[in-house]
């Protein structure tokens, strides 16, 4: 077998930052050579606050994964979110110089290629630009237009886009860490490469990332991206509240929250009690765990009611068979799932990106904290894959000279056929 290309991806968010390195075996799966992680320091929500603590973190994180994977990491994929992120819908056209010529993938190419010359408010970026379906000389709903004859190419697209300062900062702070990117991508999309399968995207379903900063949406329907959200609260403001709520510091509000958090607080009993160490000289601290839980439900309600709002402002909510999937940091939270199921009435699960992934050297890496790394890895590979295929020759069998050739030897043996059949 010759060996697979190694791919690595970074997914720099508002808790951690990890560093994930994969290469496909001989199955198509992927396998996990090494992961490195660091605490997220220069970031807040998605978005870049500190460029130098924010370097420093991405260097801990990818010396650890060398470590891990004997991989020397100069290239990545780099995941971009935060509440700057919004969509858009736009259709776009290109006219082709014959009927004649079949649609190809360059004629594609050149529509997408247009849609990034999209006119937009001062500041904001195109991340990417998604194609829905396509339109040839009026004929609606075609998906795969390659090989089709016409002589307008239309198509409908999903447009995200950022700002440039954002996504200009991400930039620079890999760079500053020694190392190049490959692409920038849309972190939801990435989980959803790691999560989804290709029935629920067909069926319709909601990908619901919880991570530390920021929540993102990405929701599927006829295996097409429908919407895309981000909704600038996440597990860390659970953890504020928490802080605040029972007068505790950071540190033990998120170990409460992951070794004894729940987001409903009828599954506790009022006796469940745990008790937290002092401050210097002051005695342990009682907690009720209902209290706590009281205290995430809230939080945890308003999380879901937000990304019900989108999901119904997508105009899909009675079209996604499949439900929710909830994935990131912030989906580890004890019965998260059934209190979405409770408030939106829809199916709910949680997404773990181990469905692609080889036998892993941990279980660490088929959380669902990871789903955005392993996702990042999963769409290098797919857009490795993209450009492999666009720099083969493409051979037509149906060319006009083809065509010609065709014809004549149909027509000499029609003549031949008549000769023989002459009477004598």
């Amino acid at each position: 077998m010759v060996p697979s290309e190694i791919i690595v991806g970074l997914d720099i968010g508002s808790t951690k930052i990890a560093c994930i390195v994969g290469r496909k075996n001989e199955y198509g799966k992927i396998e996990i050579l090494g992961l490195g992680k660091s605490p997220s320091l220069g970031v807040s929500r998605g978005v870049v606050a500190n460029i130098q603590h924010t370097v420093d973190s991405i260097r801990s994180a990818v010396t650890e994964a060398e470590q891990r994977s004997g991989v020397e990491i100069r290239v990545v994929n780099v995941g971009i979110a935060g509440q700057h992120i919004r969509s858009l819908q736009h259709r776009g056209s290109i006219m082709r110089n014959s009927i004649d010529e079949e649609v190809d993938q360059q004629d594609v190419d050149d529509l997408i290629e247009n849609m990034y010359k999209l006119v937009l408010p001062p500041g904001e970026d195109i991340i990417h630009v998604i194609p829905q379906d396509y339109i040839i000389d009026n004929e609606q709903g075609i998906r795969a237009p390659i090989g089709m004859s016409g002589r307008c190419l239309e198509a409908n697209f999903h447009i995200i886009t950022g700002q440039l300062a954002a996504a200009r900062n991400i930039e620079k702070c890999v760079t500053k860490a020694g190392l190049e990117i490959d692409d920038l991508i849309l972190e939801p999309l990435a989980s959803s490469e790691a999560v989804l399968s290709a029935e629920e995207k067909e069926a319709g379903v909601v990908l619901v990332d919880i991570g530390g900063g920021t929540t993102d949406i990405a929701i599927f329907q006829d295996n097409i991206i429908r919407h895309t959200a981000v909704i600038p609260l996440g597990g860390n403001v659970i953890t504020e509240d928490i802080k605040e709520g029972c007068s505790i510091i950071k540190i033990q509000a998120e170990a409460l929250k992951v070794n004894f958090g729940s987001a409903l607080a009828s599954e506790n009993r009022d006796e469940e009690i745990v008790s937290i160490p002092g401050l210097k000289g002051r005695d342990p601290k009682e907690i009720s765990l209902k209290n706590l839980a009281n205290i995430i439900q809230a939080r945890s309600e308003e999380i879901i009611e937000h990304v019900y709002y989108e999901i119904r402002n997508s105009g899909f909510e009675n079209k996604l068979i499949a439900g929710i999937v909830l994935t990131g940091g912030g989906s580890q939270l004890k019965h998260i799932a059934q209190l979405t199921s409770f408030i939106t009435g829809m199916d709910t699960r949680i997404g773990y990106p181990s469905e692609h992934l080889a036998k892993a050297p941990s279980d660490e890496v088929s959380k669902p904290m990871h789903a955005t790394g392993v996702g990042l890895v999963i769409q290098g590979f797919n857009n490795s894959e993209k450009q492999r295929k666009k720099k083969e020759p493409r051979v037509s069998t149906h060319s006009k000279k083809n065509r010609g050739n065709f014809f004549d030897v149909i027509l000499k043996k029609g003549r031949q056929f008549f000769e023989n059949d002459t009477p004598d």
